[in-house]
């Protein structure tokens, strides 16, 4: 299957399985900016023996999805479709998604819904708080959808979700993994205030396909908002993650790394790709665990990191109780001030970016249901 048949699957629209949140739309064009002679894997290709697991439902499992239910909540675990729901769920984690479940970008690799959010939840952070106590987690991971029409993002938000949870259950560690804020100091600072434990926020790819696969986002923005947490405050351990086969080179994957040390991130992980559904690009590659592997002590050894997470089945907040209480965080690197940032009433939107709010304004596509994993 060549990169072009795979563009020519364009669909009309999605919907996640069990979800009804209004308008929920196309991605847009399934596209993979490949070098010359790569071709893409079809997206019903067997996947290798170390990508296999074990489908969910234990009985922890499923007690943690009827009381997400009745909590009216929503985990990353569920709506990025993450391999390790079985594993992490079992075990008494999960990572939380506030501010609803429809995103206001349209992310071209990710498995969550692209629409039109429904109005904020106020009490949100009550019922997180609630469930992390009911479920007696030592540490709370606190993840969200973009909402670039609110003036902070759901920054606020954020910071109620951490105070609240420090308070109620004072031994619980606390990661957020944040969208950009539209790079917002205001509303990082906002974040940081409320002291969560490790702070994280995603570059996802290399540079090059950075406008590609996250329209609405900007490669510098996210490494500099990572930089500015250090200056903010220096003690604040930092966290980021790359995800491996969307047609980035190992030179790029290396250069990616190198520019996260220079913002001082002290954590890092690497993890495959695995295309959610047609509507979203292609995958070029499977990435063996010897790479995986490889690209650990690089950036342990060679570039500084403080701990390094990689290997096929890894997602952002995979062992992240154990990063919170071992690792020490670093000071501020090289880059300290926050670049890209957009400018209220002002702000230069690229093609695909535009491309994308499109396809948001556009009247309701039918709806058809996406393929999982």
């Amino acid at each position: 299957m060549s990169a072009k048949s795979a563009q020519e699957d364009n669909g009309y629209g999605y919907a996640p399985a069990g979800k009804d949140t209004g308008t929920v739309k196309s991605k847009g064009k399934p596209t993979l900016h490949l070098g010359e002679g790569q071709e893409v894997i079809p997206m019903r290709a067997r996947k290798p023996e170390w990508l296999k697991v074990r489908a969910p439902g234990g009985p922890n499992y499923l007690r943690l999805q009827k009381m997400m239910r009745e909590q009216s909540l929503h985990t990353v675990c569920e709506e990025a479709h993450c391999p390790n729901i079985g594993e992490c769920w079992e075990s008494g984690t999960a990572t939380f998604i506030i501010l609803g479940d429809v995103c206001t970008r349209a992310c071209k690799y990710c498995a969550v819904a692209h629409g039109l959010p429904s109005e904020l939840d106020l009490d949100e952070p009550r019922r997180v708080a609630d469930t992390v106590v009911a479920m007696g987690l030592e540490h709370a991971v606190i993840t969200s959808v973009n909402r670039d029409e609110l003036k902070d993002g759901g920054a606020g938000i954020y910071a109620e979700v951490i105070r609240q949870i420090h308070e109620r259950v004072p031994g619980c560690t606390v990661e957020v993994l944040i969208p950009d804020f539209r790079g917002k100091e205001e509303a990082v600072q906002m974040v940081v205030e409320a002291k969560p434990e490790i702070f994280a926020h995603n570059v996802d790819t290399v540079e090059r396909l950075a406008r590609a696969v996250r329209p609405g986002a900007r490669y510098w923005r996210s490494i500099s908002i990572l930089g500015a947490i250090k200056r903010l405050d220096p003690n604040m351990l930092t966290k980021s993650a790359i995800i491996l086969g969307m047609g980035e080179t190992e030179e790029e994957i290396y250069q990616t790394m190198r520019d996260l040390r220079e913002a001082a991130v002290d954590i890092l992980t690497l993890g495959q790709y695995l295309r959610p559904s047609a509507h979203h690009i292609p995958l070029d590659r499977w990435v063996t665990p010897e790479e995986f592997r490889r690209w650990k002590e690089i950036g342990e050894r060679e570039l500084g990191f403080q701990h390094v997470e990689s290997g096929p089945l890894v997602r952002s907040s995979y062992h992240a109780k154990e990063q919170a209480r071992q690792i020490e965080a670093g000071g501020p690197g090289q880059i300290t001030q926050i670049l890209e940032a957009d400018v209220d009433g002002g702000a230069e939107i690229d093609p695909m970016e535009a491309e994308a709010r499109r396809h948001l304004a556009a009247p309701p596509a039918q709806l058809v249901q996406m393929g999982s994993l």
